[in-house]
C-alpha cells in the first residue's frame, strides 16, 4: 500500500471514531441535564438508537454499497447529512424533539462503520497485517475527543450541546474528505439480493456446534451488562463529582489500545476459553469497583474500573471475532461476522438498553442515585454468564466447522 493511501485511510478512521466519541460518551449526561424533564429510562431509549442502527446497517451496506454506489461516495453523503442532524441535535431542549433526530442519525451512522472497513480492506493486499495499523487511528480519534471534552470542561459548565457541534464540524470534514478517498466500486454489482446473506443468516448453521452456540448465547447475555456501562458511566461519574469525567473515560480506550498490542501473546498462552473467561471476569470486577468506588479514598477503584476496558473489550469481543472466524471456515467467514455483530450490538445491547434505564430509575434518591446497588446488578449478570460459560464451554484444540 502506498504511503499516501495509508495516510488517507488513517485520517478517515481518525475522523470516523472522533465523530462518534465526541458525543456518545456524554450522551447520558446530555439527555439528563440539557433536555427538560427527562428520566433515566429515556437515557436507555436514547442509547437504544445504536441497536436500531446496527440492525438496519447491513441492509444499507449490503444492498446499496455492495451493489449500486461506490462506498466512498455513500460515506461522504452520509456524513454530510449526519453533520446537519448533529448540529440540529445540539439545539434541542426536549426529548420528544431530540429523539427522532438522534434515531435518524444513528440509522445513517452505524452503516459507516462497515463502509470505512470496506474501503480500507479493498486497498490492502494483506488485511491481517495492514488493517490494525489503520484501525488504531480510530481509537486515537475517540481518545482525543474525550480528552478535548474534559480539557474544555464542557461537562462541568453544562455545555454538552457543544459536543454535537464539534462532532458536526468533524462530520462535514469527513464528508468532504470522503470524496477524495480511493475509489471503492460495488463489489457485487448486478448480483441477486439475498436477505439471508445481508444479515449473515447463512452462518446460523454454525449454532449446531454446541460450544459455539454457548459462546453465541454468552455474547448476547454479556452485552446486557455492557449497556449499563455505555448508558450510565458518564452520568454516574459526573453525579459523584469526578472532574473531567469524559477525559478520564478515554483511559479506557488507551487501555484497549495497549491490550490490543499484547493480545497475540495472551492468546497463544491462554487459548479461547480462558481469554473469553477473563474478558467476562473483567466485567464483574469493573462493576464491583464502580459499586464501591468514590471520589475520596476509593477514587482508585473508579480509575481501575475505567482502565479495565481494555480487557473487557479486547479479551471478549476481539477474541470472539477470532473464534467466530475459526469456527466458520472459509465458506461463512463474512456472514458469520455479520451474524454475531447483529446478535451482540443488535439483540444483546437492545435488551440491555431497554432494562438499564428503568433499573437505574428505580434506585433514584433525593440526592441522586444509589449507585452501589445499581452497579451490583450488571456485576451479578456478568458473574452468572461467566460461571455458566466456564462450566459448559468446551474449546477443542482444533475447532470443527459447523456443517
Amino acid at each position: 500500500m502506498r504511503l499516501a493511501v495509508r495516510v488517507q485511510l488513517s485520517f478517515m478512521m481518525f475522523l470516523e471514531f472522533f465523530i462518534w466519541g465526541a458525543w456518545f460518551v456524554t450522551l447520558g449526561t446530555f439527555v439528563l441535564k440539557n433536555l427538560q424533564g427527562t428520566t433515566d429510562s429515556q437515557v436507555g431509549v436514547a442509547f437504544l438508537t445504536q441497536s436500531i442502527g446496527a440492525v438496519i446497517a447491513p441492509f444499507i451496506v449490503g444492498i446499496i454499497a455492495d451493489r449500486f454506489i461506490s462506498a466512498q461516495i455513500i460515506l461522504g453523503v452520509i456524513h454530510l447529512l449526519g453533520a446537519a442532524l448533529l448540529w440540529t441535535c445540539s439545539g434541542m431542549t426536549s426529548f420528544d424533539a431530540f429523539y427522532p433526530l438522534l434515531l435518524a442519525y444513528m440509522i445513517l451512522y452505524m452503516p459507516t462503520l462497515a463502509l470505512v472497513n470496506s474501503i480500507s480492506f479493498r486497498q490492502m493486499s494483506d488485511p491481517s497485517k495492514e488493517f490494525s495499523f489503520i484501525r488504531v487511528f480510530g481509537t486515537v480519534g475517540w481518545i482525543i475527543a474525550g480528552l478535548l471534552i474534559g480539557w474544555l470542561h464542557w461537562e462541568k459548565t453544562n455545555s454538552l450541546d457543544l459536543t454535537f457541534k464539534m462532532a458536526a464540524a468533524a462530520s462535514v470534514l469527513l464528508g468532504v474528505f470522503s470524496f477524495t478517498l480511493p475509489k471503492t466500486p460495488p463489489a457485487k454489482k448486478g448480483t441477486e439480493i439475498s436477505v439471508r446473506e445481508i444479515l449473515g443468516l447463512d452462518a446460523i448453521r454454525m449454532l449446531k456446534n454446541r460450544s459455539y452456540l454457548l459462546f453465541f448465547l454468552s455474547s448476547i447475555a454479556i452485552c446486557i451488562p455492557l449497556a449499563f456501562y455505555y448508558n450510565f458511566t458518564n452520568p454516574f461519574l459526573n453525579e459523584i463529582g469526578m472532574n473531567a469525567a469524559a477525559g478520564k473515560q478515554s483511559m479506557g480506550q488507551m487501555s484497549e489500545f495497549l491490550f490490543m498490542l499484547v493480545m497475540p501473546l495472551f492468546f497463544a498462552r491462554l487459548g479461547v476459553k480462558k481469554m473469553l473467561g477473563l474478558g467476562m471476569l473483567a466485567w464483574v470486577i469493573r462493576y464491583t469497583l464502580f459499586a464501591y468506588g468514590n471520589i475520596d479514598a476509593n477514587y482508585w477503584m473508579l480509575i481501575a474500573g475505567i482502565v479495565l476496558h481494555g480487557i473487557c473489550y479486547d479479551f471478549f469481543f476481539v477474541t470472539g471475532q477470532i473464534y467466530t472466524d475459526k469456527v466458520a471456515g472459509e465458506e461463512f467467514k463474512s456472514s458469520a461476522q455479520g451474524f454475531v455483530t447483529l446478535a451482540t450490538y443488535g439483540v444483546g445491547m437492545l435488551i440491555g438498553f431497554l432494562i438499564s434505564g428503568p433499573i437505574v430509575e428505580s434506585y433514584k434518591t433525593a440526592n441522586g442515585h444509589n449507585w452501589q446497588h445499581i452497579w451490583l446488578i450488571p456485576a451479578g449478570i456478568a458473574a452468572v454468564v461467566l460461571v455458566l460459560f466456564m462450566l459448559f464451554f468446551r474449546d477443542s484444540k482444533k475447532s470443527k466447522e459447523a456443517h
